[in-house]
């Protein structure tokens, strides 16, 4: 694959939105098909789940109400265990059940296994589209810290790692974590080339009930002016705050993608903003 040949040895890092999980032959066939591409092409690849859709069905199978502020979910007790059924059970599975079809050797766990993603507590913060106030989203977690060593291994033994993102600490605490915090922050810390963040909309749209109004290319003082105006908004401000923060850190580009056609995340691998949009440093 000649738009890949110039990454062999280096790491992408692919997110995809829980909601992905949900049609496996659609997930194997498009970011399975994507990854083992990769693959060949010499490339280490990471891939991080997350499961909002999955955990938002369970939580009103259980009678909880899902509390959501600033596109992000508030994590008491109860919503913590649901987080641990879905991402760590039935999203985990799922996964690694579409990358067996597209045959990646997929080892799926979560951030907790072997300190893989160590988190502590998020302090209450001020959160853009939340108002002025600090907001408390309970246990919920900020990234401290990547076992870089533990990726290298697993790539080197031959395996895609491929995880939920539920992390925690030394003491055993575990936190929800935000699956796009959590792939930024990886892919920051393996020095990635690209990070891809796969979910059902193609990109940063103009208009957001509009696909052809499709951002190709976005730099940094571009996307916060989007912001600002509310043309970006809702769950894509988070997804976009943390894209920006990151490339700050050394990622060389970051896509957001969707998966229709099929080969969008390959197409947009190989031709930055061909499928997506790509954020780059400028």
């Amino acid at each position: 694959m000649s738009g890949l040949s110039g990454f062999r040895g280096r790491w992408f890092v692919v997110k995809i939105g829980g909601e992905l999980a949900m049609d496996k032959p659609k997930l194997a066939a498009s970011v399975g098909a994507a990854v083992r591409a990769f693959l060949d092409a010499g490339v280490r690849v990471a891939v991080i789940h997350g499961g909002g859709p999955q955990a938002t069905e369970m939580q009103k199978r259980l009678g909880l109400q899902p509390k959501m502020v600033a596109g992000r979910r508030y994590t008491d007790e109860a919503t913590l265990e649901v987080m641990k059924m879905t991402l760590a059970g039935q999203v985990s599975v799922d996964v690694a059940s579409a990358f067996r079809i597209a045959g990646v050797p997929a080892l799926c766990t979560t951030g907790m296994s072997a300190g893989l993603i160590d988190a502590k507590r998020r302090p209450p913060k001020v959160m853009s589209g939340a108002g002025p106030d600090p907001v408390d989203l309970g246990l919920v977690g900020d990234v401290t810290g990547v076992n870089t060593e533990a990726f290298q291994r697993i790539s080197d033994a031959g395996f895609v790692p491929v995880l939920g993102s539920l992390s925690g600490d030394a003491q055993g605490n575990v936190f929800n974590v935000n699956a796009d915090t959590v792939a930024t922050r990886v892919a920051a810390k393996l020095g990635a080339a690209k990070l891809f963040l796969v979910s059902n909309v193609p990109g940063v749209l103009a208009n957001k009930d509009d696909p052809s109004t499709r951002l190709p290319t976005l730099t940094p003082a571009e996307a916060r002016a989007k912001i600002a105006s509310g043309v970006i908004q809702g769950g894509m401000i988070p997804k976009v705050e943390e894209s920006l923060e990151m490339l700050e850190e050394g990622i060389e580009a970051i896509h957001i993608v969707g998966i229709s056609p099929n080969d969008a995340v390959l197409r947009e691998a190989e031709k930055a903003g061909s499928q997506g949009t790509a954020f780059l440093r400028g």
